[in-house]
Formats: C-alpha cells, sequence, structure tokens
C-alpha cells in the first residue's frame, strides 16, 4: 500500500493513490467494486462498480458507511453525472440462500462489471476476494476508504439497495425494511418471531432459519418485480 499515506499522519488519505498505481502499470478503465447488504437477514446482496474520469476529485466521496442517508442520496445523483461509467448488480434472497452470501457478492460484483456500459481493464475490488473474472484485479481491504473508486462504488451500492427496501417494505409490511433495511434490529428479530418470515428473507442465516417450516433450497424467488432507483 505504498504511496497511500502521506508523510504528515494527520493529513488525509490519498484517495486516488491506488488509482495513480494502476495507471502507472498502464490501465487506463479502472474500475471500483463494492457491495452492500452481505449482513442483513432479508433482501438482496447489491453490488456496483464504477468507472471515473482519471484525476477527478470529488472531495465528499467516501465510504458510505461514514456518510449520513441524505449525503449518500446527494452524491448518488452526483457520481451518476461524473463517472464515465456505472454498473449494478444484484444477487437476491433466492440466490443467498442457494450458494451462500459470499458467492453471491460475488456475482452480483460480477454482473455489476459487466453492467458497465465501458469495459473495464483493471478492478479495484473492496475486502479479500477477488472478483471470478478474467479482468487483472486488485483487492483492498477497507478499499472504499482508500480509493475513490471504491468509495463511489459502495454510495451507488447503498443506495440502490437502501432504496429497494423502503419499496420492499411496503409490499410486505410490518417487518419495519424502511429503517433497518433489513439487518438483524430488535424490531426486526421480533417481527420474524410474531409474523414469520416474508418471501425476502434469507432462510439460510441465523434468526431467520429457526421460523421456518421448509429446506431454504426449496424456497421460490416470490419477490421479484420492477425498481425503480
Amino acid at each position: 500500500m505504498a504511496g497511500l499515506f502521506p508523510d504528515n499522519p494527520d493529513a488525509p488519505i490519498d484517495m486516488l493513490a491506488l488509482e495513480g498505481q494502476a495507471l502507472r502499470r498502464g490501465y487506463t478503465r479502472i474500475a471500483g467494486v463494492d457491495e452492500a447488504g452481505r449482513g442483513p437477514l432479508a433482501g438482496p446482496v447489491v453490488a456496483a462498480a464504477v468507472i471515473l474520469p482519471t484525476g477527478i476529485i470529488l472531495p465528499e466521496v467516501n465510504d458510505s458507511k461514514q456518510l449520513t442517508e441524505e449525503k449518500r442520496e446527494e452524491l448518488f445523483d452526483v457520481i451518476y453525472r461524473e463517472a464515465l461509467a456505472v454498473g449494478v448488480g444484484i444477487g437476491d434472497h433466492a440466490l443467498v440462500d442457494r450458494i451462500n452470501i459470499l458467492q453471491a457478492t460475488l456475482s452480483a460484483m460480477s454482473d455489476a462489471v459487466r453492467g458497465l456500459s465501458i469495459t473495464p481493464d483493471f478492478l479495484l475490488i473492496d475486502g479479500i476476494s477477488s472478483v471470478p473474472m478474467n479482468i487483472p484485479q486488485r483487492t483492498v481491504k477497507k478499499g472504499d476508504s482508500l480509493s475513490l473508486s471504491i468509495a463511489a462504488a459502495s454510495i451507488i451500492a447503498k443506495v440502490t439497495r437502501d432504496r429497494m427496501m423502503v419499496q420492499y417494505d411496503v409490499q410486505f409490511p410490518g417487518y419495519g425494511f424502511a429503517s433497518h433495511k433489513g439487518y438483524g434490529a430488535a424490531s426486526h428479530l421480533a417481527a420474524i418471531a410474531e409474523l414469520g418470515p416474508c418471501p425476502i428473507h434469507r432462510r439460510s442465516f441465523s434468526g431467520v432459519k429457526e421460523h421456518c417450516s421448509v429446506d431454504p433450497a426449496a424456497v421460490t424467488d416470490a419477490s421479484s418485480g420492477l425498481f425503480s432507483f
């Protein structure tokens, strides 16, 4: 990670250092890749891939978890406006139950990369798991706080997923999806215990499977529909 951190420890991290390293190696179409929704008990895992113009400065773009919901919504529009390309991939709850959350996440990431209107020649991926694609790539622990491209992808993924969960709250009332977005909040666990799992719950996850009477692998996707992000 040489070059990421300045000599002055109090100075901000250079969020373009990783992109710069890839550029110096001859890559020109660098996509940051991140996901949202690995931990929730319900709903999809959503991945995004973003290619930004070389040298762009977006000072407010950072790890989506460090931003308020209002700021994420604002930056979502900024990123779509300024990016060269944005791709989104979705692994629904049925896929999560069928192949496990890690594999569903990597599948969603692959779909996000394939969804880019510009084919990337290098990927910067948040985390430690490579995407199963024949594209040069680098995994980066906590990459959403170290790379502008990954941070932008984290915002796109988070806002897209949150909007989906708000729509699911209308489709499946009583669980509070609009507030906790499917995570294991006490109110969510209480609703599952009282109402039982709804069609978008991940039946292979603790907190849900205890309330299921059928094999997760036998559950079909009953929540397909169109979403406007």
